[in-house]
């Protein structure tokens, strides 16, 4: 009988060992044969770059070692870290204006959370998006110090996400031209400023030249804000172009009292 149960043992364990062989040969081949892994590095970076760089982009470098290098490729997004060492990563810079003149039309600009950046009088002009690195918009603070007439100013078609602006006096974002988005980000001004000095969005795409409102739509002039927090200054929204607004909180103090309402659509 212990002849016996060695032979069954030792069967079990061969027959574990072809089940593990089996298994082990069916994942070889569902890899080898799995579309997506089979791209080369620049096939799957130009992929990555259609997703969302939050959340989409930072999801796919949790899969594996490769697809975290391709995600964070400095071709997909440059980055904006204040505390970089001296001889920085290639796409990493110590502030946002090289980050924006080393940036390629359509290129990613993340800020880095934590402490503040600053942006004075900024000029945008070729399409970026820029967008904090934080959870919240509060994460990434970008000031803009008296004296300045804008922290940034959009001359192309561009993207603002995720970030907090504040002006001391001025305006946070100034539009010239192109298709403005601002998401889920903060804009503070001062509560008591001095009249026409201070404005959380102006846009002046309309200002040179009397262009009617066909006009500026096939040129592609507008200013879209959703999920955006305005708070002072001696308007919240100073536009005659194309301006559409949604889930807008609008905080406005000159007389210590504070107005909330949410602007669906405007």
């Amino acid at each position: 009988r212990p002849v016996l149960e060695i032979r069954e043992k030792v069967v079990s364990m061969e027959e574990e060992k072809v089940r593990l062989k089996i298994l082990k040969s069916n994942c070889d081949i569902i890899s080898s044969s799995s579309t997506i892994n089979s791209l080369d590095d620049g096939c799957l970076m130009h992929i990555f770059s259609y997703l969302p760089p939050i959340p989409d982009r930072f999801n796919t470098a949790l899969v594996c070692q490769r697809w975290c290098y391709l995600a964070c490729h400095p071709r997909l997004w440059l980055r904006v870290e204040q505390s970089i060492k001296k001889l920085p990563e290639p796409g990493v810079f110590s502030n946002i204006e090289t980050a924006i003149s080393a940036a390629r039309p359509g290129d990613t600009i993340l800020i880095a959370a934590g402490g503040n950046h600053i942006a004075c009088n900024i000029q945008i002009k070729k399409p970026l998006c820029l967008i904090g690195g934080g959870e919240l918009p509060d994460d990434t603070v970008l000031v803009c110090s008296r004296g300045s007439d804008s922290a940034l100013e959009f001359l192309s078609t561009c993207k603002v996400a995720n970030l907090t602006v504040k002006a001391e006096l001025g305006c946070c974002l100034l539009h010239r031209s192109g298709r403005l988005t601002i998401e889920g980000c903060i804009l503070q001004c001062e509560e008591n400023p001095l009249d026409f000095l201070s404005c959380p969005i102006v846009s002046t795409a309309s200002s040179s030249g009397s262009l009617s409102p066909s006009a500026l739509k096939v040129r592609g002039d507008s200013v879209s804000v959703s999920r955006t927090r305005i708070e002072g200054g001696n308007k919240a929204v100073s536009t005659s172009g194309t301006l559409a607004l949604q889930r807008v909180r609008v905080i406005y103090a000159r007389t210590a009292i504070f107005f909330w309402f949410d602007v669906d659509q405007q």
